[in-house]
């Protein structure tokens, strides 16, 4: 009959809004845990089937639904850890939780967050503080990638770091500008050579030297000034073998005296008048040594009487050690050494499920895959639907306190009003048992 569905309607009501009561409680007990993701309850209609089809109309009540909104994230603030990520905008970190045993048999169950506070821990993973390690596809020794799966965690592993790590890299390219005396290839130079020591880095960060020879050619009494010198070059790490031995010429005519001319080769590769350079083979390898084009007053010159460098810059490192990690906007994370070197060691992809409020909640602000949520694609950070991931940055809880305070007045009002109802068809029916008497 009508007024037991009313009843019905107004325990469903009871019943309703004490579960959107604990979704408020909830949000307002974590409005200060970071990377919280808000609950909320929807409610829905109930309808009895017939209810208005006779004229008379029977209370169906109603239902509710709980669910985290996980595509709703707070705001960013920063910290003074590198490796606190956020995410901003869309996606979500990938994290895992496996065991010691799991991560031995390569089982890596995939969880999603939006946030974490990453420390190294005592096996050298990024880990946070609830024991969620974080993700990332490996690099090539040279920062370069393989082309990874998208749609699986295949070739996702946790990011391990090893603070005791050492790295160098070798010299491949030196920029050499000296200034050479004219008054040496004169008949009245006294043939003396000019030396110079320049380091270089091999394959294992050990340093080695290359000795630089310039010897003038002098002409003979009253002749005129040559404007040649020869070049050669030592490597210490050959035992002192030239590799490289060149005549250098030099222009004396108006507006170009003094530059290069021509350059020929004995022993070395040949000179590049495109790049100015020449290439020698040391014992760690080739190296590319920039002198200067054709007539280029910023490289190798011949003017005035003094022998001067006047630009040595070369790459290479010798071994360094770790100081600490970093992640960039696209996810790429980096080691930086003491001796100047940055070098990339993974990938954090970003994770982009259709329906992300579909997921279910893991402990620790984490999500989890499910069929209704739809399959996951991992993307580049900054790339297709997703954000950007930032350092030094955590984010906030998504819960807004003062909307949650206005709820939970209206979820009391409510649960008042349907108490209401309860007692109000419980005086009615004892009216009508009271019609027997």
């Amino acid at each position: 009959m009508t007024i037991s569905s009313s009843l019905r309607a107004g325990v469903t009501g009871l019943a309703a809004n004490a579960g959107r009561l604990a979704t408020i409680s909830d949000n307002i007990a974590n409005s200060s845990t970071l990377g919280y993701k808000r609950a909320v309850t929807d409610f829905t209609q109930m309808v009895v089937n017939g209810s208005s089809g006779s004229g008379r109309y029977t209370a169906g009540g109603v239902s509710s639904s709980a669910f985290r909104v996980a595509n709703e994230g707070g705001a960013i603030t920063g910290t003074s850890n590198a490796t606190d990520l956020a995410v901003s905008g869309r996606g979500f970190l990938p994290v895992t939780a496996a065991t010691p045993a799991q991560l031995t048999d390569g089982q890596l169950p995939l969880q999603l967050t939006s946030t974490g506070s990453f420390e190294i821990n005592d096996a050298g993973y990024l880990q946070s503080p609830q024991g969620k390690m974080l993700l990332g596809w490996p690099a090539n020794f040279d920062g370069s990638f393989e082309n990874f799966p998208r749609d699986t965690v295949a070739g996702l592993e946790p990011v391990r770091v090893n603070m005791s790590a050492f790295t160098g890299s070798a010299t491949t390219e030196i920029d050499l500008a000296v200034n050479l005396p004219a008054t040496g290839t004169e008949d009245t130079g006294d043939g003396l050579p000019e030396e110079m020591t320049l380091e270089y880095f091999d394959n294992l960060g050990k340093p080695e030297a290359l000795t630089i020879t310039f010897t003038p050619t002098v002409p003979a009494a009253g002749d005129p000034a040559t404007n040649e010198w020869a070049m050669t070059i030592a490597d210490s790490a050959s035992g002192g073998a030239v590799i490289g031995d060149y005549t250098l010429t030099f222009a004396d005519v108006r507006d170009l005296g003094g530059t290069l001319a021509g350059v020929a080769d004995t022993v070395g590769g040949a000179y590049d008048a495109q790049t100015g350079s020449i290439t020698v083979t040391a014992d760690a390898g080739p190296i590319q040594i920039n002198i200067g084009e054709i007539g280029d007053g910023n490289g190798t010159t011949q003017l005035s009487d003094v022998f001067a460098p006047v630009q040595i810059s070369k790459d290479g490192n010798a071994a360094g050690n770790m100081t600490g990690v970093d992640v960039d906007d696209n996810g790429y994370l980096r080691a930086q050494y003491d001796n100047g070197i940055t070098r990339v060691l993974y990938q954090i992809p970003l994770v982009d499920v259709p329906d992300a409020n579909a997921m279910n909640s893991a402990t620790g602000q984490a999500f989890e895959v499910t069929r209704e949520s739809g399959g996951f694609l991992l993307w580049n950070a900054g790339d297709g639907p997703t954000g950007t991931i930032a350092n030094f940055a955590l984010q906030e809880s998504a819960t807004d306190v003062a909307k949650e305070l206005t709820d939970l007045i209206q979820t009391q009002r409510a649960y008042s009003s349907n108490a209401k109802i309860v007692q109000t068809v419980d005086e009615m029916l004892q009216e009508t048992t009271n019609l027997k008497r």
